[in-house]
């Protein structure tokens, strides 16, 4: 056995040990189960939210998207803090909202304050639509992660369904509370490694970060500078937008904000948050110092950018290592996705359909879901798809769509109609799914608008016409729908 096995095997271990202690002492009643009996003080939140936001993406999709793209990757600093400033004004309302009607999941925040189970089951099905692409990236990069980082001593397929067994048992018994505990442990590993790389790469090979970047330029003039066409400033800035208003509007991080247990916990994490996200310029680093010393990646093997790099640079403890912090990036989110996942089904879905059930019932059928979820996910992993980018900007894309009526929830006069809440979502995600299944682009669907524009983020679009629709049905449906209107107004 390779010595790289050892820390790879050690990785998983303490994720199942962590994950599965972390119920001592808890009832698993379905509160405790999804929000962790909102009991979460401003540490284990910030690690929480942490932990939702460094996954594989950041191991593999950032430094590969640096490697291939250039200049794209930018957009990764440009929205990496914005989401925290708008945490600060919007997430302590909904953690007041929820907490006084004990509400556990996404779906439900949208019911309540639209006075509409069913605008409840149709945000619910959006949120598991976009979970399950976001589950696969996290799969699809551990399989990635294991398989090099072991030399191939353990092949990706193998990676991805040993890691899936470990995160649905885990999820089943601790649910909210496993994602927590084995966040510290990943977080901590995870900022060594990326600091570590990011520096230590660029010194190596080419004696410090100017020179790497001088070397790049020489050597691929104009790689480091945004297109005029498609990776254009166009794209850049609508990429940013589009991420940062979708950013809190993924089930996961909406169910994370209710854990607190106060609304000033959020306050502190909208301050600690954005220095946070520095980290991921050193990831950057690593892509760019890959792009001479690792040529000729193409398509999805881009995201091996790191790894391929780590191998020619390091020995195989220390290979070991990076594919270790790797492993707790694709586990602890995953499992955070999955209990999402589960309760979204179960509580949302499911409940309506049997009105009355107690939530202790309710548990227990998200804790038997989440290993179904999981073998669809695994399913859907083993069969392919697009680069670890391309998943998450299309499953940003769609949970955006429901932030135009999550904002106007907020309002002291909410101007969105029940009707309309309803309508813009369908819209908007229903334009996000054609784009996404014909491989639609912006300047093949527009070919009329100004060359500035046809670089626009597709998912724009789509909020351009949810919001257009919103507008015009709120306008035409005013006085329908009173109650839900009174509802959404409710603090």
């Amino acid at each position: 056995m390779n010595s790289a096995l050892i820390f790879i095997a050690l990785a998983v271990g303490v994720a199942l040990f962590l994950g599965i202690r972390a119920r001592r002492g808890k009832d698993m009643s379905l509160e405790q189960w999804t929000v962790g009996g909102r009991g979460f003080g401003a540490a284990i939140v910030f690690l929480l939210m942490a932990g939702e936001i460094y996954t594989t993406f950041v191991f593999l999709g950032g430094s590969g998207f640096a490697y291939g793209s250039g200049a794209g990757a930018y957009y990764l600093l440009g929205y990496g803090s914005l989401p925290f400033i708008l945490s600060y004004f919007i997430l302590p309302p909904v953690w007041r909202y929820a907490k006084e009607r004990r509400l556990l999941s996404q779906p439900d925040f949208f019911a309540s304050k639209y006075n509409s189970n069913a605008l409840g089951v149709l945000v619910a099905i959006v949120g598991f639509i976009a979970l399950i692409p976001y589950l696969v990236l996290q799969l699809k990069g551990l399989g990635i992660i294991v398989s090099i980082s072991s030399y191939s001593a353990i092949s990706a397929n193998q990676g991805v369904i040993i890691g899936a067994i470990v995160v649905a048992a885990y999820v089943a018994l601790s649910g909210v509370h496993g994602s927590a505990w084995t966040s510290v442990i990943k977080d901590a590993l995870v900022m060594f490694v990326a600091i570590f790389l990011g520096l230590y790469l660029p010194y190596h090979y080419y004696g410090g970060i100017e020179n790497m970047f001088t070397a790049i330029e020489a050597a691929k003039p104009g790689f480091l500078a945004l297109r005029d066409v498609g990776q254009s400033p166009t794209w850049m800035v609508s990429t940013v937008v589009l991420s940062t208003l979708g950013f809190y509007m993924w089930p996961h991080m909406f169910m994370a904000v209710y854990t607190a247990k106060g609304d000033g916990v959020l306050r502190k994490n909208a301050f600690i948050l954005p220095i946070y996200q520095l980290m991921l310029l050193f990831i950057l680093f690593v892509g760019f110092s890959a792009i001479l010393q690792v040529p000729g990646l193409k398509g999805g093997d881009i995201d091996l950018a790191l790894f391929k790099i780590s191998l020619q640079t390091f020995d195989p403890w220390f290979v070991g290592v990076i594919g270790a912090a790797g492993i707790l990036t694709a586990l602890v989110p995953g499992s955070m996705i999955l209990m999402t996942s589960a309760t979204l089904l179960a509580n949302n879905v499911y409940r309506p359909l049997r009105p009355g059930v107690e939530d202790a019932h309710i548990a227990r059928v998200a804790k038997w879901l989440a290993p179904v979820i999981m073998a669809v996910a695994v399913f859907f992993t083993l069969g392919g798809g697009d680069t670890i980018v391309a998943l998450l900007l299309m499953a940003y894309a769609f949970v955006t769509q429901l932030f135009p009526v999550f904002l106007a929830s907020l309002l002291k006069s909410n101007p969105v109609s029940k009707p309309a809440a309803f309508a813009g979502i369908i819209v908007g995600v229903s334009t996000v799914a054609y784009v996404s299944l014909t491989k639609q682009t912006v300047a093949g669907m527009f070919p009329f608008l100004p060359t500035a524009l046809k670089d626009l983020n597709v998912g724009m679009i789509a909020l351009f016409f949810n919001l257009v629709v919103l507008t015009v049905v709120s306008i035409a449906t005013r006085g329908l729908s009173a109650p839900g209107r009174l509802s959404a107004n409710a603090s």
